[in-house]
């Protein structure tokens, strides 16, 4: 309990404590002191009679003396305790998380559920491993939307995300490029220490009215790397290179490589996970930390105690103890 209430010692102004070198020598004082004497005719009749309880006590007085002056010497010290503070300072990642949700993502290939909710549970995953950075959401299908902007109340951003569902028949449709600008745009005035698009798509862009490349060239033109995740397992046909996959592969890689970002493709949950777990190594935040101690006075702790016994002393000695020079 003493440890926890007084954690780092220190005085404050040591060079007070040379004042406890007099200490001894009022100690040394003490004892060659010449006491006073009076003439009687005879101590037949008291010699043999013990000192009184107040005799004995000026020693007593006296060793309170000497420990209210030492104590006084230690506050004039500037006696103080102080705990260890550390100060975390992040430098955080701005991340937009961009979710197809075309009716394609129905498609069950990635486990037993569908790839989008499959999808939900690994970005839910991700968000809950960071702890500094500044997550915000975008999903798209035949138009693009924002679900939640950028935001450090995770738990908020969590909500969003279970909210997602397939898109309706009216808005079907892959608008990647228009995606990509939408959550581009979010990331234009965001002030961390990097920009990221973390793009998932199973499907081909059909829709909007700008282009994957065109946009990624307006997220390299203003430092947003943009990592691009095509989900589909092999055996169902379509544009991957020699992959036999139903999204645009060549695209998502020439998107990745503009900004500066990665591409991959996730045949399962398990490789979707692991993907999210790399690109979260590599948008790693920079955290530092400063320790110092802060301090309390605590000279209060030696002054009450140091003017009780002093005054304790001063009154004795001019009234039970008082003695005759």
């Amino acid at each position: 309990m003493m440890e926890e209430f007084f954690g780092k010692f220190r005085f404050a102004e040591p060079v007070w404590l040379l004042g406890l070198v007099f200490i001894p020598l009022l100690v040394l004082r003490y004892k060659q002191r010449r006491p006073g004497s009076l003439q009687f005719s005879t101590l037949h009749h008291v010699r043999d009679l013990a000192p009184s309880l107040w005799v004995r006590m000026r020693v007593v007085v006296f060793i309170a003396k000497l420990i209210g002056l030492s104590l006084l010497v230690m506050a004039l010290a500037r006696p103080q305790s102080g705990e260890t503070v550390v100060d975390v300072t992040a430098d955080g990642v701005d991340i937009i998380l961009v979710l197809d949700v075309s009716s394609s993502m129905q498609v069950k290939d990635l486990g037993p559920d569908n790839r989008l909710e499959v999808a939900k549970d690994v970005v839910a995953e991700f968000v809950e491993g960071r702890q500094t950075d500044r997550l915000g959401m975008v999903v798209f299908a035949g138009e693009s939307f924002t679900q939640c902007p950028l935001t450090l109340d995770y738990d908020v951003l969590l909500s969003f995300l279970d909210q997602i569902r397939i898109a309706e028949q009216d808005w079907d449709g892959t608008a990647i490029g228009m995606a990509i600008i939408n959550a581009t745009n979010r990331l234009r005035e965001a002030d961390g220490r990097s920009q990221v698009v973390i793009l998932l798509t199973d499907g081909v862009n059909n829709a909007g009215e700008i282009d994957p490349l065109t946009a990624a060239e307006v997220a390299a033109a203003i430092g947003v790397r943009v990592y691009a995740i095509g989900v589909g397992a092999p055996g169902s046909g379509g544009r991957g290179r020699g992959r036999n996959v139903d999204f645009d592969e060549e695209t998502l890689q020439q998107v990745a490589n503009l900004t500066g970002g990665r591409y991959y493709h996730a045949t399962s949950g398990e490789k979707l996970a692991q993907i999210y777990d790399e690109i979260g190594e590599l948008e790693t935040t920079e955290i530092t930390s400063q320790i110092h101690v802060d301090y309390t006075e605590r000279y209060a702790l030696f002054l009450w105690p140091c003017l009780a016994l002093i005054m304790l002393e001063f009154v004795l000695a001019r009234t039970r103890l008082r003695t005759i020079p």
